[in-house]
């Protein structure tokens, strides 16, 4: 039975962190295997709301898709591509717009939430043309690839059901069956908190990039937020009451030491910075390789630019026929 083709892609925010890690490159290394593949840096879609900060643009792609190789992303089983240079997407963000009602767009869920990003730093910021539109170039993206399954955490399953409208849509429309109505991919998202104990992320200066060398990992996990009831490293801690080390141990240690932490900790045999140093040195450990295998990639971006182009080379010869079809049957070829 042939695969059947899976579309997901990540905004360009630069160097990732042990959240995106957890939360959705784990998730595109195993599905790399069961589907056939489309991985995407959504460069487009970084305009809704930055459209006048793209001085780092071209480097923070770049860095997205070295942490998805040196991570396990596998150019050989995933195509990979960047959005802007697909630009059958483009036009198929035009013809869907053209039968996708307003409406439709103004209560998207995902709509809301980047109308959130963008006015959380400026209450007055006008509403752009291409964020409104947002939701159908997120499903032009779906569509252009006829993707049948898209990944999404429980709580974005909403965000899915414009380009499921979009496609149903369509094929009425037209009296087709030319488009998937596109099923989600339910994943099991791990919220990392951040060193600080808020989500981890690049702009709240709390998170524990990919990246980040032995030494930068230590001295942050050494910041990190533990039992703040505990003043003594003889007192009795409470794991549970640890805001954000004892949950590192539950993502990146095996059971033995999680169980070994909690029983010390509680028993006010092992202090908090032991705790710390312990989880920097599982981590460190962790990702080795992972950072070996990056380094190795920044050091020869020739291998990446040449991913990147073979990965658009391969995905454009099927999104022209995507659209072409389209095209014939809207009468417009």
């Amino acid at each position: 039975m042939s695969k059947v083709n899976l579309v997901t892609g990540m905004r360009p925010t630069g160097k990732l962190h042990l959240g995106h890690y957890k939360g959705v490159i784990e998730n595109l290394v195993k599905l790399q295997d069961e589907f056939n593949c489309f991985y995407f840096v959504a460069d487009w879609h970084a305009l809704t709301t930055k459209f006048d900060k793209t001085e780092t643009l071209k480097d923070d792609k770049f860095n997205v898709i070295i942490d998805w190789l040196a991570s396990g992303v596998d150019p050989e089983k995933a195509t990979i591509y960047i959005q802007s240079q697909i630009p059958e997407i483009a036009q198929m963000h035009v013809l869907l717009s053209m039968i996708t009602p307003n409406n439709w767009a103004e209560r998207d869920p995902t709509l809301k939430d980047m109308v959130k990003i963008i006015r959380s730093g400026d209450e007055n910021i006008q509403m752009s043309y291409g964020l409104l539109g947002y939701p159908v170039l997120m499903s032009a993206d779906i569509m252009t690839f006829n993707a049948a399954v898209v990944p999404v955490g429980i709580d974005q399953v909403a965000h899915l059901e414009i380009t499921r409208d979009i496609a149903r849509r369509f094929n009425n429309l037209y009296k087709t069956e030319l488009f998937n109505e596109p099923k989600p991919r339910l994943t099991q998202v791990s919220l990392l908190k951040g060193v600080d104990g808020q989500k981890m992320g690049k702009s709240f200066h709390n998170d524990i990039k990919i990246s980040d060398d032995e030494k930068t990992t230590s001295e942050k996990i050494m910041k990190g937020i533990t039992d703040r009831s505990r003043l003594r490293k003889n007192d009795p801690g409470h794991p549970d009451d640890c805001e954000v080390i004892f949950d590192y141990y539950k993502v990146f240690a095996d059971e033995e030491t999680v169980n070994c932490t909690r029983q010390e900790c509680v028993a006010g045999t092992r202090g908090c910075a032991d705790c710390k140093r312990q989880i920097a040195k599982i981590i460190n450990e962790a990702f080795g390789s992972v950072r070996e295998k990056r380094i190795q990639y920044v050091q020869n971006p020739k291998i990446v630019q040449d991913i990147i182009m073979n990965g658009c080379e391969k995905a454009r010869p099927i999104a022209r026929e995507t659209l072409a079809k389209a095209y014939d049957v809207m009468n417009l070829s």
